[in-house]
């Protein structure tokens, strides 16, 4: 890439970092800060909780979030190859193979360990 690219992405980044920041640190410095005990208790949908608070989460739900996650990241990298996939080449569609066959072993072994159950 040449210089007048860098700055370009150099452009970007910038405006990636400032865009959330500012109202982040606007928030931050003009937000009230009144702090009292009321403000500070746990309440749940308006109602102060009574008793024990702790909900145990079955760890079920996080696994199946976690398989969700591996196939949808997948496709961050199987979209930008099926659209240079003319260009790329028999290399590259070698590689992309054995990646979708590492997906599918994962998909076979978390299918195994029954972590596509949902009940």
């Amino acid at each position: 890439m040449s210089l007048g690219e860098w700055v370009f992405v150099g452009i970007f980044v910038a405006i990636a970092w400032i865009f959330p920041a500012v109202p982040i640190i606007l928030g931050k410095r003009l937000g009230p800060k009144r702090p009292n005990p009321v403000k500070q208790q746990t309440y749940e949908c308006g109602i102060e909780t009574t008793g024990n608070t702790w909900v145990q989460f079955r760890a079920q739900y996080y696994i199946f979030a976690l398989v969700f996650v591996l196939f949808d990241v997948e496709l961050v990298f199987l979209f930008p190859w099926a659209l240079a996939y003319n260009q790329l080449g028999l290399f590259a569609f070698v590689e992309m193979a054995i990646f979708i066959l590492l997906l599918v072993v994962a998909l076979v072994y978390a299918w195994r360990k029954g972590a596509l159950e949902w009940v």
